[in-house]
């Protein structure tokens, strides 16, 4: 589905159910932040450590969204079960933590909603690190404050598998189908359908649109400039008595 509220229903799915409180759960690369040069250079510096040879930015930029492990596996060849791999993976995190945001900036539309939406309970569920995690946070100062920070290996398992949400959901005290998954990818998507979750595609990320689009999101958004107007139009739809619904 490729639904753009500005043209199309703005409650999004007509399979979603009215919420009278909703959180809004960010994903991070591609999302909020244009960290794909960061992210290159570090793997690019993990890779040469080991004698490989450097890869374009866009291809390692095409690894991302499964976390640290998978994107490292991916660029230098290798299962991510390999013993060769971990190596690389304390190089990258080494140098990703030390430079996390030498490059990185907030993505068009992202200061804005996170501004708009600070009102409501916020969220970050990333695959990225721990430790790179708050290396960015902390280096660019976010304009919202995140009652959650769910970072890749802080749990069993992580996003496309909905056990983040469901974390995230029972940390706030809401049911999943109370949170609003915001993502560029389809890691992102795919969580928030397992978790019964609702689904907002961002395009202009890290990760291709097609891959966006063919993950089925209830909502695609060009920018998160629309977002607030989006969440703002879901809480008014659950506030009409369903006597004055049209």
């Amino acid at each position: 589905m490729n639904v753009n509220p500005a043209q199309a229903d703005p409650g999004g799915s007509a399979t979603l159910s009215p919420a009278t409180e909703l959180a809004v759960v960010f994903d991070l690369d591609g999302t909020l932040i244009d960290s794909k040069l960061d992210i290159a250079y570090a793997a690019n510096h993990a890779l040469a450590q080991s004698g490989r040879s450097a890869l374009p930015v866009d291809e390692i930029a095409s690894f991302v969204g499964d976390g640290a492990r998978l994107l490292l596996a991916r660029a230098a060849r290798l299962e991510p079960s390999a013993a060769e791999l971990e190596p690389l993976l304390e190089a990258f995190l080494d140098y990703y933590a030390a430079h996390a945001t030498d490059h990185t900036e907030l993505l068009p539309g992202a200061y804005e909603a996170l501004t708009a939406l600070a009102h409501l309970r916020l969220a970050l569920c990333t695959n990225k690190p721990r430790s790179t995690t708050d290396a960015v946070l902390s280096n660019l100062r976010l304009p919202a404050r995140f009652a959650i920070v769910v970072a890749g290996g802080d749990l069993a398992k992580n996003k496309p598998d909905p056990l983040p949400l469901v974390h995230i959901a029972a940390e706030l005290g809401l049911s999943t189908a109370q949170l609003v998954m915001v993502g560029d990818g389809p890691q992102d998507i795919a969580c928030a359908k397992a978790a019964g979750s609702r689904s907002v595609g961002v395009e202009g990320g890290i990760q291709a649109r097609e891959r966006l689009i063919a993950a089925e999101p209830d909502v695609m958004l060009q920018s998160l400039r629309e977002l607030p107007g989006l969440i703002a139009r879901w809480l008014s739809a659950a506030q009409v008595p369903s006597s004055l619904s049209p």
